[in-house]
């Protein structure tokens, strides 16, 4: 039974992420694009894809490398939480905290905060050369005409090394941006649960009400904390040589385009964010609470 639990979690997770990449994809490529220049902003980025001879196609570019790094990212990701989670309920003996609202074993905040960065870390390692190779397609900074070949000229060009461009910044992000978003959203879901029950004229909230608004709620609040790294990462996976490295990169952003630089794309990626992780998440976790009950009934 562990093994199929372990499959639904990857499925459901799989299915949760795919959802929300490919109806969010053309957030993700105007974010890309907003941040990859100074000169770049996102109203004259808008009219640019829209006049285009292709403006639905221009806007979905890239949804094939952004639905499966998005999709097995989060089958992953959901995975190795829930495992990481389970581990330390059963090795350390913890009490789980009860909650209808969640799929997932209840832990301390610390615990939430370490077990959501270790997850995404390994997950976003796993993903990384489909990463970059996304970045690179949405970009119109370089002119792939495919997939297949933005991979063999990162390739050629910087060797496999090149397939991890940026790492060390998707991590300083993922890491912070994954173990606040558990911390937070766990948080929200225990007080708007709370909220709702103690409210004596109005109908309790449903779970996936209190999932899908605590999911917004804390992916807004971790995108805002952890930006600066997003926008670093997303200009060392374009240009790897001028930038160099993480300190190199901050160092000449803030130097040619200001601090602002820092937070180019916060308004689309908190838009993007919010409504992907709230998505993801209500979708995972209501798929894995109707396994459990199909799992209870079974085992009855």
């Amino acid at each position: 039974q562990t093994a199929s639990k372990t499959t639904f979690h990857f499925t459901a997770g799989l299915f949760s992420g795919l959802t929300s990449s490919i109806l969010l994809q053309p957030a993700d490529l105007l974010k890309t694009r907003v941040q990859q220049s100074q000169n770049a902003s996102l109203l004259p980025t808008v009219k640019a894809i829209l006049s285009s001879p292709n403006p639905i196609r221009n806007l979905w570019r890239g949804t094939l490398p952004s639905a499966l790094r998005t999709g097995f990212g989060s089958a992953l990701y959901f995975t190795s939480l829930n495992a990481l989670r389970t581990g330390l309920v059963q090795t350390n003996g913890i009490a789980p905290v009860t909650n209808s609202s969640s799929a997932l074993p209840k832990l301390s905040n610390t615990a939430n905060l370490a077990t959501g960065a270790a997850a995404r870390v390994a997950a976003g390692f796993v993903m990384m050369p489909v990463t970059v190779i996304k970045v690179r397609y949405e970009s119109d900074y370089y002119a792939y005409r495919s997939l297949f070949g933005a991979g063999r000229d990162i390739v050629r060009t910087e060797g496999f090394r090149g397939l991890f461009s940026g790492f060390g910044a998707t991590a300083a992000r993922d890491a912070p941006y994954a173990g606040l978003y558990v911390l937070f959203y766990e948080q929200l879901k225990r007080r708007l649960a709370g909220l709702s029950s103690s409210s004596s004229d109005q109908q309790p909230l449903k779970s996936s009400s209190i999932n899908f608004v605590s999911g917004g709620l804390a992916a807004g609040l971790a995108t805002t904390i952890t930006n600066p790294f997003d926008a670093v990462k997303t200009r060392l996976q374009l240009m790897p040589g001028r930038y160099g490295n993480m300190m190199r990169a901050v160092r000449l952003m803030v130097q040619e385009d200001g601090v602002r630089s820092l937070f180019g794309g916060l308004g689309l990626r908190i838009t993007r964010k919010a409504l992907s992780s709230a998505l993801a998440w209500t979708v995972y976790e209501e798929l894995i609470l109707r396994a459990e009950v199909q799992w209870g009934s079974k085992g009855e």
